[in-house]
């Protein structure tokens, strides 16, 4: 596939997935996830040659003008849309399939100082929604989606939908508690 039909494809995702957007023009001058996504494969590109400042340089750029963040490591698929993107941040060995969307202020991240794979693996035809927070080296599994303001910190089941908060409170002051009692007691 040429160049010009894989931007048409993509914008005819786009189309497909907002129904606010009206015209190709519209979404090339007004949509920052092209703009953004643009951005990526290329800075993706120097960070695979081992031109590491060059490809953060224009990350940073990306993330200034744009309000998305994007390391140049993560890998990204085919059909990726982010609505309403700002506060978006993906870590650097972050895996995102085919055909997912996501939504303003998703984070996919790390949960600390590991080494090697740190961040999730999103597989084809995900959807995250705004504010959600998935952390680690997990997998949310292909036709998933994630409710806003969720936090995943574990592996999805194939097209489930996971909602909610992960946090427990498992100690108070000098007192720890066991999650039985902090679900009665609390």
């Amino acid at each position: 596939m040429n160049i010009i039909k894989g931007i048409i494809k993509y914008l005819d995702h786009i189309k497909e997935m907002d129904p606010a957007a009206r015209s190709y023009l519209e979404i090339i001058l007004l949509y920052p996830c092209v703009h953004i996504m643009w951005n990526h494969r290329i800075t993706n590109f120097l960070f695979k040659h081992n031109l590491i400042f060059l490809a953060s340089y224009l990350s940073l750029r990306g993330r200034r003008k744009w309000g998305i963040e994007i390391h140049p490591g993560a890998s990204i698929g085919n059909n990726f849309f982010i609505d309403h993107g700002m506060g978006v941040v993906i870590g650097e060995t972050t895996i995102i399939g085919n055909n997912v969307t996501i939504y303003q202020g998703v984070t996919l991240g790390g949960t600390g100082k590991e080494t090697g794979k740190r961040h999730p693996t999103i597989e084809d035809n995900v959807i995250i929604g705004a504010g959600a927070k998935v952390l680690g080296p997990i997998v949310i599994s292909k036709g998933s989606k994630i409710g806003a303001g969720a936090i995943v910190i574990k592996d999805t089941e194939e097209n489930s939908t996971t909602v909610g908060l992960a946090a427990h409170t498992i100690k108070i002051g000098n007192k720890t508690f066991s999650r039985q009692i902090i679900n009665k007691d609390i």
